[in-house]
């Protein structure tokens, strides 16, 4: 058995899983990762569940009118987040990135405001919530339009390699993306110049409503690479080590100066699309039951408990901190109160224009 990771190869058969469902390392090679690094992996594997959950609970509650659950992604985005350098490099995400974006480093409470649209939200509440970003970790603000930030990825990337600055560009999306006409010109011309990008599809089998086979015919997303000129990898996402090192990979090879690549991470959303979708109508509950036995925090607690990394005790009080810290954010956001709408007409301009001070006069007129 090899001691370090092998350089993976794309187009394989099968997808790259490291861990078998039942929590045991399968890989071909010995895995040499800090204890706690891979205790870091379950602590933003478990804050990124629980605060998706209670994102849920906020959206009912009247604390944010909108979420996109992404309870079944956290073993793709958690090995997506400790695959980049946060703050050098640039990250593009997208609207379930929920786990992603705390683990890559933003705050929750920063997280939050901008769900609540409170006054603490860097946005000022210009954006529908679950749109995050981040200036200090170069984190792009999460777009509306499907696949939109793809080609701003791109345009970075190559910006990065004309720069010579060392810099990756990472972007994620959903299967329904790879349908869109700019993820074909993004990745087309980012092959084509041999951007340092890593297009990152979360593939969860479902755009909306409408199957992975209602959508494309290719025999996974991964093979499209193959047509702009970049490895393509299809990975088991519901695999936290194999999302991660094969991620790593990827990016070490853009910044080594060898061009763009398509990593496909298999995962599968455990709840609707989104808090104004009722999936009972295209989705079988035996289908979301028979996914619920992959999750991929069970999988790696088993793997973890085997390493005797983890015990019961560790776990419940991770649960009672992450709960702690969640609920402290979510206070401090109703604290500070809601976005007052006079906003929408600052930051517009270093100084406000005379036709934006005709339109506040008229709206605080009409609001008296």
């Amino acid at each position: 058995m090899i001691k370090e990771a092998p350089r993976f190869q794309p187009f394989s058969d099968k997808p790259i899983q490291l861990l078998s469902e039942s929590g045991e390392w399968t890989g071909q090679f010995e895995l040499n990762l800090d204890d706690d690094l891979l205790r870091r992996f379950w602590y933003d594997l478990l804050r990124g569940r629980i605060l998706d959950e209670r994102l849920m609970t906020l959206r009912f509650q009247g604390g944010t009118t909108f979420t996109a659950p992404s309870s079944g992604h956290e073993g793709a985005q958690i090995g997506i987040a400790h695959s980049f350098k946060p703050g050098f490099d640039w990250l593009f995400p997208y609207y379930r990135d929920t786990a992603l974006m705390i683990a890559a480093g933003v705050p929750i409470s920063e997280f939050l405001a901008q769900m609540m649209a409170s006054r603490l939200d860097p946005a000022r509440g210009r954006q529908m919530p679950a749109h995050p970003g981040s200036k200090e970790l170069n984190a792009f603000t999460v777009a509306s339009p499907i696949a939109s930030h793809l080609a701003p990825a791109t345009g970075a990337a190559i910006s990065m390699k004309l720069r010579g600055t060392g810099q990756v560009a990472v972007t994620t999306f959903g299967d329904g993306a790879t349908s869109e006409g700019d993820f074909h010109a993004a990745i087309n011309f980012a092959g084509a110049q041999g951007a340092p990008a890593v297009f990152v599809c979360q593939n969860n089998r479902y755009a909306i409503s409408a199957t992975y086979h209602h959508q494309t015919a290719s025999e996974n997303i991964a093979v499209k690479a193959r047509a702009y000129g970049m490895p393509g990898y299809v990975v088991d996402g519901m695999d936290v080590l194999a999302s991660y090192l094969v991620m790593r990979h990827a990016v070490e090879r853009a910044r080594e100066g060898f061009g763009p690549s398509l990593v496909e991470l298999l995962v599968y959303r455990y709840g609707a699309h989104s808090s104004d979708d009722d999936d009972s109508g295209y989705r079988p509950r035996e289908e979301v039951d028979s996914w619920w036995r992959r999750d991929p925090l069970i999988r790696y607690r088993k793997y973890l408990q085997q390493r005797g990394l983890l015990t019961e005790a560790e776990e419940e009080e991770m649960r009672a901190e992450i709960d702690r810290e969640i609920t402290a954010a979510i206070e401090e956001n109703n604290t500070a109160g809601r976005v007052p709408e006079e906003w929408m007409f600052e930051d517009v301009n270093s100084e406000m224009l005379p036709n934006l001070k005709k339109q506040l006069a008229a709206w605080r007129e009409a609001r008296d």
